[in-house]
């Protein structure tokens, strides 16, 4: 087995889990410091009394029964967990004839108590320190008050090592955050950029209506005395070209009104392969430029178009074809495989189905990742599409690579493009 396969099992081991194997490894360990090893002429440490009386296999018992409850408990109710495994902690030590509590009986409550700080609140987390630290002052306090021997030099090294777990367990919690902030504030600029996009290109395609309805406009003016059926003609294209701007007005500027614009992100110009090689407002009509393109770049794009074509707004058929030029995009960026295919399904005359999907890696092709696995791609196309009150799923295939799948309605009677 790998490292890299071992690692995601190592990450899916419970907090509970290891502050278990934490405990029987502390047993274990001062088992050991008091039996005569291979090679010693005596044990480390002289063991105490009542070691292995019954007496004191009964503390053991029962302080492994205390720790192994406290594991349990440390998913659900960590502090009580910790509590458990202090309490566990104390008893543990009584039969080993030790002046403080050792460190060996102190590993699960490190991992108990890193997992309060990386996870709780500060309040709790803070909480848990001062048990944790108050546990072993007041173990030393009691014996020093009943005349007992102190092992200052023990507990000060367990006091170290607790106030050192907490940090590790506050800074930790501390950069799960900030990622988790980084990662949120990423995914929003990704779709205010994306609607910016949008804006810009409904910007263009009714400045292309407008100035289609003044030509048509102008030339009504000049033969509607002399040729009133041409003028007739002419107000008919208006319109055509007024009820199309329209129907794509009204089907975007309400949700681009509530666009939150903090600042002012930074214009994302397209990853397709072979971007400049596109119209400024393409449509499907461009999806075999774009299948060529991105051939030249390594990936084989098979289109599939599915039912018999037919015109489709200017707003639906541009955010059709900016899904799939982000789709085949992140194919080629991001996942390794030498090809995919873009199905394009218009039997419904009601919606556009499209879906991009790749079988995944190819064995021995380097998969690219600079940059990659961030989503921020798919939070723009999921934006785009639930603009126009579409559906739109990503995820791994069952047989391996992924899938893209998004539905844009077509309003009945939309003027196409």
């Amino acid at each position: 087995m790998s490292a890299t396969s071992a690692t995601p099992r190592l990450g899916r081991v419970t907090p509970g889990r290891w502050a278990a194997s934490a405990w029987l490894a502390g047993l274990l360990f001062t088992a050991l410091l008091r039996m005569r090893l291979p090679g010693q002429e005596k044990a480390e440490v002289l063991a105490g009394v009542v070691f292995l009386r019954w007496d004191g296999l009964t503390m053991l018992a029962l302080a492994t029964a205390l720790a192994l409850r406290g594991s349990a408990l440390l998913h659900r109710r960590p502090t009580a967990g910790l509590g458990h495994l202090l309490a566990a902690a104390v008893l543990g030590s009584l039969p080993l004839g030790v002046t403080a509590i050792p460190l060996a009986q102190y590993l699960a409550v490190y991992v108990a108590l890193y997992t309060i700080a990386a996870n709780r609140p500060t309040k709790e987390a803070e909480r848990a320190a001062l048990l944790a630290i108050g546990v072993v002052v007041g173990h030393l306090g009691i014996r020093f008050v009943a005349g007992w021997t102190v092992g200052t030099t023990t507990a000060l090294a367990v006091l170290s090592t607790t106030g050192l777990v907490w940090l590790l367990g506050r800074f930790a919690r501390q950069n799960r955050l900030h990622a988790e902030e980084t990662r949120a504030r990423a995914a929003e600029q990704a779709v205010v950029a994306e609607r910016l996009r949008i804006a810009r290109e409904m910007h263009d395609t009714v400045a292309h209506s407008i100035g289609i309805v003044a030509l048509q406009a102008g030339a009504a003016r000049l033969v509607i005395d002399k040729r009133p059926d041409l003028a007739r003609e002419a107000l008919g294209e208006i319109e055509i070209a007024s009820r199309d701007t329209l129907a794509g007005l009204r089907r975007m500027l309400g949700a681009l009104r509530t666009a939150d614009t903090p600042g002012t992100p930074s214009d994302q110009a397209s990853d397709t392969p072979a971007g400049s090689a596109l119209p400024d407002m393409p449509g499907l009509a461009s999806l075999d430029r774009l299948a060529d393109t991105t051939g030249a770049a390594g990936v084989r794009v098979t289109v599939r178009r599915v039912g018999a074509a037919r015109p489709l707004p200017a707003d639906i058929d541009l955010s059709a074809f900016r899904v799939l030029q982000e789709s085949v995009t992140n194919v080629v960026r991001h996942s390794g495989a030498d090809r995919c295919t873009v199905t394009v399904d218009l039997r419904d005359p009601g919606t556009v189905a499209l879906t991009v999907e790749d079988p995944g890696p190819v064995s021995g092709r380097r998969r690219e990742v600079t940059g990659g696995g961030s989503g921020y791609g798919l939070v723009g196309m999921r934006e785009r599409v639930g603009l126009l009150d579409g559906e739109f799923t990503a995820g791994p295939r069952p047989g391996g690579g992924f899938r893209v799948t998004a539905h844009l309605p077509v309003p009945p009677g939309a003027a196409p493009a």
